[in-house]
């Protein structure tokens, strides 16, 4: 086993750690729909780049930006906020660019370090928790190239790096396939929903006359009987933060005193939510029974064959609804605005005919979802037992197999 830093293994290798480009570097205007994509914190999840919803400029804009391009086998942090947050830069990523608000570790094929495992490395607890520790900031925690340089690291031989790479990766390799088949499977949705406005008769309909709309409330913090339960209590954070619309648990629970003094009722599973505050239009379908707190506007369909459908018109009028919005702190939907809002119903077999297509889609979503959080705790638990030396790369991969 070798001790050292990050710097020095970087120096070594003839790597890199350097931080995106200035904000005064990169515009509104220079952003497009398609081209290089330019990696934020946001699109950092799980050790790995998500696509969904990443942003890009034009090969030529990234091309007077060159030294923030992005190869396979970086390693891309976030500058500020969640700090510990890092990802493996893939080849099916690319082309890419090292973005705003964003840290590029580059560490070459070298002797010493397996790039891939050195990605895992830094998302073990020991190393998160050291850089939280030495990252600045009151407000907001903040990094920079020399607390990363400084970051100290265990390395096992080669060849155990490159093997636990390899397990471990597989557990990856597989998450990131079931992204891919959600976001397929809600274009999907999407695509089926647009052919039908477009191709059929659809009527005016409020949202009050095929559905229940509620909304929220927080019970007092200030009651400590109110809170570390077992309902689930949901925040306009936990749905901006979900990878698709459907909301498995939620971080902080109440209890049955707490749902009893607050206004905002238990909410069956199917509830379509979305968030009308701050950030207007994330959408969630309650997986579970859930309550949730005043940045809500909260849909039950009277017939359940509806839901999908007002999932997918709710998500195409979000531009409206946020037309809508006032507020002087933060931007806010009023719900007796939505419930004035009508919305296209097509014909019932038509309806039908959607239900039955986006039905079977949504599920294999869902179920792809939770099979990806299984193999992701799956990942965590294997990875410090590997790291430590307390399992074998023969047991872990066992497990593994079994496992996929």
């Amino acid at each position: 086993m070798r001790t050292t830093t990050l710097g020095e293994l970087v120096d070594e290798a003839g790597g890199i750690v350097q931080t995106g480009p200035f904000g005064s570097q990169l515009h509104a205007h220079d952003y497009s729909n398609s081209g290089v994509a330019v990696v934020m914190p946001q699109d950092i999840r799980n050790g790995r780049l998500d696509h969904s919803s990443i942003a890009h400029v034009t090969t030529r804009r990234a091309s007077g930006l060159s030294r923030h391009t992005l190869q396979a086998g970086d390693i891309v942090y976030s500058r500020r906020g969640d700090v510990e947050k890092c990802a493996l830069v893939l080849e099916t990523d690319l082309p890419a660019m090292c973005g705003t608000g964003s840290l590029l570790v580059r560490v070459p094929k070298s002797h010493f370090a397996d790039s891939t495992f050195l990605a895992y490395l830094l998302q073990t607890d020991e190393v998160r928790k050291w850089v939280r520790g030495h990252a600045v900031g009151a407000t907001m925690l903040n990094l920079n190239t020399q607390i990363l340089r400084e970051v100290p690291l265990v390395l096992p031989p080669l060849p155990k790096q490159q093997a636990i790479a390899e397990v471990l990766g597989a557990l990856d390799d597989k998450i990131a396939a079931n992204r891919a088949l959600v976001a397929t499977s809600l274009e999907l949705v999407g695509a089926h929903h647009r052919h039908i406005k477009s191709g059929g008769v659809c009527t005016r309909t409020a949202f009050t006359d095929v559905a229940e709309i509620g909304g929220g409330a927080t019970p007092s913090t200030k009651v400590d009987a109110y809170w570390e339960g077992d309902i689930p209590w949901a925040a306009p954070s936990d749905i901006t933060a979900l990878p698709a619309p459907y909301l498995e648990d939620t971080p902080r629970k109440i209890t049955k005193a707490g749902l009893t003094a607050c206004s905002s009722p238990l909410y069956p599973v199917g509830s379509i939510l979305m968030t009308s505050r701050a950030t207007i239009g994330a959408f969630a379908i309650a997986q579970v029974p859930t309550a949730v707190n005043q940045g809500f506007i909260v849909v039950q369909p009277h017939d359940p064959t509806l839901r999908w459908w007002l999932l997918a018109e709710m998500q195409q009028r979000v531009p409206e609804f946020v037309a809508m919005a006032n507020g002087a702190t933060f931007l806010e939907l009023p719900r007796k605005a939505f419930r004035k809002m009508s919305f296209a119903l097509p014909e019932n077999a038509a309806l039908q005919h959607f239900d039955s297509l986006a039905g079977p889609l949504h599920a294999t979503s869902s179920s792809a979802l939770r099979e990806s959080s299984t193999l992701a705790a799956l990942r965590d638990t294997l990875l410090p037992a590997l790291m430590d030396g307390t399992l074998r790369v023969k047991d872990a991969e066992t497990t593994v197999s079994e496992a996929l």
